[in-house]
């Protein structure tokens, strides 16, 4: 279906706690652990130290290590070739303080933790391996993104000890051919004179012209951007989509964008952009191109879509992070928003596309948990995608009064005309 749909189903979603009553929650990742082929979940928050995953179906809760001082970002992908998930987790972000102002000068560091391969039936911890570390290391992706041979894990600062919006290192580690062995993983810089405070990434497969290489999609101080390797001319090069916000700039000292992912609409696999904005921002943003004019793409226009509420008195809003993904199986990605709190901006926010280019959305509500981060996946063997979220609980920032993981069952589609809007 395209962009200019006529036909639109409301989004129905069920509700099952995965696990409640958190100490802590902050990442979720949807990852097959057991190689059954329906997505388990992994979830922790900064202060325990204790990573664990839940396997589906049933929920049972399972120890990946514990012991990791202050986890911070994950991805996973199959690091050992094996056909099973192997999870990456950067941790030791900060110093004693635990804010974006306390960067810790040693911390930074990056582990890939092993798969045992019968996770389910033991009862040992993962295997940790170290990859190597960049001071304020807050995010980070596995994918192919100069070379298609080997894994490779792309990292993401935040912060520096020189202060917040100080220039950041963007750095690539390449899986070494001991990869179990190894000491550390090779690293080289892709930039470290350009952005600032990124808060946000997004791994995008097929959106370099002429290349199976992945991308990134990034959300800084600069705004949005579109960073990728150029096989071509054997450089890293990259596209600014947006600045971001910056009305509220005076008031909070914060400007561009906190959260990003893109959205396809029918064959355009990059449609439009969603944002959350600036960091921990209260705004949402669309970003999507003009008309294309005698075969040159248009520029990038971005439309507001919804403020939830006011900075507070630490200049965060409430927006914490943002998903693209098809979950009414038309072919066109919608996007979900989650928004950590306090109620009443809490939740999950779907938004749907009638007409990108001219930033008009639809938008419901499909959740009123706190939310940290969502992953999607077909948890539920249904065949179309549900999502799932972990609530926000960080000290010194926003801590959830009942922390919980939650599976959200997609009953979307579900029988003739499920919730159809017109």
């Amino acid at each position: 279906m395209s962009a200019y749909a006529s036909r639109i189903l409301e989004p129905r979603f069920g509700s099952e706690t995965v696990t409640d009553f958190l100490r802590d929650g902050y990442w979720l990742e949807a990852a097959d652990i057991t190689g059954t082929g329906r997505p388990d979940l992994v979830g922790y928050g900064l202060s325990l130290g204790e990573i664990y995953w839940y396997q589906n179906p049933g929920w049972q809760k399972r120890l990946v290590v514990d012991k990791v001082k202050e986890p911070v970002g994950m991805d996973h992908g199959d690091i050992t070739g094996n056909g099973l998930a192997d999870l990456a987790v950067c941790y030791q972000l900060y110093g004693p303080g635990g804010t974006i102002h306390h960067a810790d000068p040693e911390g930074g560091k990056i582990d890939w933790l092993e798969n045992p391969g019968n996770a389910a039936e033991t009862s040992e911890q993962w295997v940790r391996h170290y990859v190597g570390r960049a001071t304020g290391m807050h995010r980070l992706r596995l994918g192919h993104f100069t070379r298609n041979d080997v894994m490779q894990i792309i990292g993401f600062p935040i912060v520096a000890v020189e202060g917040v919006h100080a220039v950041l290192p963007i750095v690539l580690f390449t899986q070494p051919a001991d990869v179990r062995s190894a000491a550390e993983w090779p690293m080289e810089v892709v930039s470290n004179r350009d952005f600032r405070m990124i808060h946000g990434v997004a791994r995008k497969e097929g959106l370099i012209p002429g290349s199976d290489l992945d991308s990134i999609l990034m959300a800084s101080d600069e705004g949005v951007t579109w960073l990728y390797y150029d096989a071509v001319g054997r450089e890293w090069t990259w596209e600014h989509v947006g600045d971001g916000e910056e009305s509220q700039f005076e008031q909070t000292t914060f400007k561009g964008s906190g959260d990003v992912d893109g959205g396809r609409l029918g064959t355009n696999a990059l449609a439009y952009v969603a944002a959350v904005e600036p960091f921990h921002g209260n705004t949402v943003a669309v970003y999507a191109r003009t008309a294309t004019e005698n075969g040159v793409p248009g520029e990038w226009r971005r439309h507001v879509l919804d403020i939830y509420g006011d900075p507070n008195e630490n200049g965060e809003g409430t927006g914490h992070t943002v998903m693209c993904r098809d979950f009414d199986g038309d072919g066109d990605d919608e996007f979900l928003v989650g928004l950590r709190g306090p109620d009443p901006w809490q939740g999950a926010m779907y938004y749907k596309a009638v007409d990108a280019a001219r930033g008009l959305f639809l938008k419901w509500r499909v959740s009123r948990e706190s939310v940290a981060r969502i992953v999607a996946g077909d948890f539920s063997g249904s065949g179309v995608d549900d999502f799932a979220t972990i609530s926000y609980s960080v000290a010194h920032y926003f801590v959830a009064p009942k922390a919980q993981i939650t599976l959200h069952q997609n009953l979307t589609v579900q029988g003739p005309a499920a919730g159809e809007f017109l």
